[in-house]
């Protein structure tokens, strides 16, 4: 049996969303090394753990993450994958730090064994996993008409890309942010990008966030599997200042999901959803991005 510690997470804060730690020593260290010249140098890299999530007694995944958050990164993989459902009572989280375990307990008896046997391999990094079939619940899912405004845009681009965060501080991480308009409301980093996804989904399923007016802004690619997270979450709008796939452009106009790509600085571009689009910012206007606020992916599609 996997052990267990402490309790459920606690509701979330009143005032403040959840943002990265730069300088918190569980989830970065220093490190030396030697610079292009041979001169001696230190840096702040990201830590890498595994974490082994478990439902009830059956153990599901391991996956490489950062290690904060880690119920939440649980119960949004969980979610993601089908493997927990909406009306699901969750009687437990049961984190240990010691030996990386978390399990997820729920009032319904459990079995994904079969659900198990068929895995695929996708372009994620971390879990880069989908167990059974990858179009599971997108049958017939229409997103709300949620319309986008492309101030939002920018002004979000513009406080992510500013915020203290891990990336600014050792890079080699994604974030992913839960926007309101152009307020961020959660703000979730790690080494995958599908990591930090499952930590805002598994936030709002925890705290019952709805999901119908929110944006999902995430530093990643937008592939097959992030297109088809963001739609199983209920969120109408995805951007990212990173590339994006043909099948993700697809798959996002037959759910009515908004997809913007390439935000970065002045520039952006629709993929989907344009009809649901209310141009009222002036490119002129917005200021490019700061070299030192460029994240991976500014001068390239990652």
């Amino acid at each position: 049996m996997p052990p267990t510690s402490p309790d459920m997470p606690p509701d979330m804060p009143a005032a403040l969303p959840l943002l990265p730690r730069p300088g918190d020593p569980r989830l970065t260290r220093r490190i030396s090394g030697t610079d292009q010249t041979g001169a001696s140098t230190e840096i702040s890299v990201v830590e890498e753990r595994p974490l082994t999530i478990y439902l009830n007694s059956q153990e599901i995944v391991t996956a490489m993450t950062i290690g904060d958050y880690p119920e939440y990164l649980a119960l949004g993989f969980l979610r993601n994958q089908g493997m927990l459902l909406a009306d699901d009572i969750v009687t437990g989280v049961d984190y240990d730090e010691e030996v990386e375990t978390v399990v997820v307990r729920t009032g319904r008896r459990t079995s994904y064994e079969e659900k198990m046997k068929k895995k695929t391999r996708t372009s994620g990094c971390a879990v880069g996993t989908v167990f059974g079939d990858m179009m599971e619940g997108l049958e017939g899912l229409v997103l709300p008409a949620a319309a986008l405004r492309t101030s939002w845009l920018y002004a979000l681009a513009r406080e992510i890309n500013t915020t203290p965060s891990l990336y600014l501080e050792a890079g080699a991480i994604h974030g992913t942010v839960l926007c309101q308009g152009e307020r961020p409301l959660v703000y979730m980093e790690d080494v995958g990008r599908h990591n930090a996804v499952d930590k805002i989904a598994g936030f709002m399923f925890r705290h019952g966030i709805a999901a119908g007016d929110k944006i999902l802004y995430t530093t990643g690619r937008l592939t097959s599997e992030m297109v088809i997270k963001t739609a199983l979450m209920g969120i109408p709008v995805l951007a990212s200042r990173s590339g994006f796939t043909a099948w993700g452009v697809e798959i996002a106009r037959e759910v009515g999901l908004t997809l913007i790509g390439r935000l970065r600085g002045q520039r952006f571009v629709c993929l989907a959803g344009e009809e649901r689009l209310i141009r009222d910012a002036d490119p002129a206007a917005v200021a490019n991005e700061g070299a030192r606020n460029r994240r991976k992916g500014a001068d390239a599609d990652v």
